[in-house]
């Protein structure tokens, strides 16, 4: 069975005081063909100055929704630590039936300590905040089964991280969509973890979608595809660039749809 190529680009909420900048950013990568849209579920700007302009996750995620129509959306990830399991699971069925059935459930167990601190989350370490994520799964997927009505599908659960004890577990476990952060070397190897923990839980591990970020704003054409087909190579599906901000530019995206095309046929 081939492997369908997929882009995604992800809208960094941060650094533009004007939401109609990322509203135009949505819609034009929904025309130049781009698979999915992703934001990031953080509550200050990563880079850039770090008190700048900044707009939360979810609420943009269900305008989003409304304002397109073929793409899919989600964040790249939900931090687990900042929702209720079961009002999480709540929200996403939400924006599904808003998107009508476009959701793609990005979830990981959070790091910035930051957002943790001004919003009153304990901050914990590492280890408990797996720990949460793998308390929460369980109830996001059974609050799925008793919602009124019911999300559209079967939804997309794409978890991000690698870590070999815990996070891959869980995505032997729950995920449709591994998102890794590891380069060429790392991710063969974390490739093979994930696969015992396939076998662990009775799972094929061919089920699972592999994802990775590629490009990087100083990163041209060239090297970006380079990079792009090392990583399809590998059995990676869904690559995903990040088209900056508050400029928002889709050259790299724009590329890597051409690209896609021709690697699907």
């Amino acid at each position: 069975m081939l492997m369908t190529i997929r882009i995604g680009v992800q809208i960094q909420p941060q650094q533009a005081p004007d939401y109609a900048l990322m509203r135009d950013a949505v819609l034009r990568a929904e025309e130049i063909g781009v698979d999915i849209v992703f934001n990031w579920d953080h509550f200050f700007p990563l880079y850039g100055d770090p008190d700048g302009a900044h707009f939360e996750c979810w609420t943009m995620l269900g305008a989003w929704a409304e304002q397109t129509s073929r793409v899919e959306l989600g964040a790249l990830v939900t931090c687990n630590s900042y929702r209720n399991p079961e009002l999480l699971a709540d929200m996403a069925r939400t924006v599904d039936h808003i998107s009508g059935g476009r959701l793609i459930f990005g979830i990981g167990s959070g790091w910035f300590e930051r957002d943790y601190d001004e919003y009153g989350y304990e901050f914990g370490t590492v280890g408990s905040r797996l720990n949460d994520l793998a308390a929460a799964m369980p109830r996001i997927v059974d609050r799925w089964g008793r919602l009124n009505p019911p999300p559209t599908r079967k939804l997309p659960v794409l978890i991000g991280g690698s870590g070999e004890r815990k996070t891959l577990r869980l995505v032997a476990e729950y995920g449709d969509i591994w998102h890794s952060f590891a380069d060429a070397d790392a991710y063969r190897h974390k490739s093979e973890v994930l696969a015992r923990h396939c076998a662990d839980v009775g799972r094929d591990p061919a089920q699972i979608e592999r994802s990775v970020a590629v490009g990087g704003r100083r990163k041209g054409s060239g090297g970006l595809l380079k990079e792009a087909d090392a990583m399809a190579d590998l059995g990676i599906g869904l690559l995903t660039v990040d088209a900056g901000g508050p400029d928002y530019g889709l050259s790299q995206a724009e590329a890597l749809c051409r690209w896609r095309d021709e690697r699907n046929g």
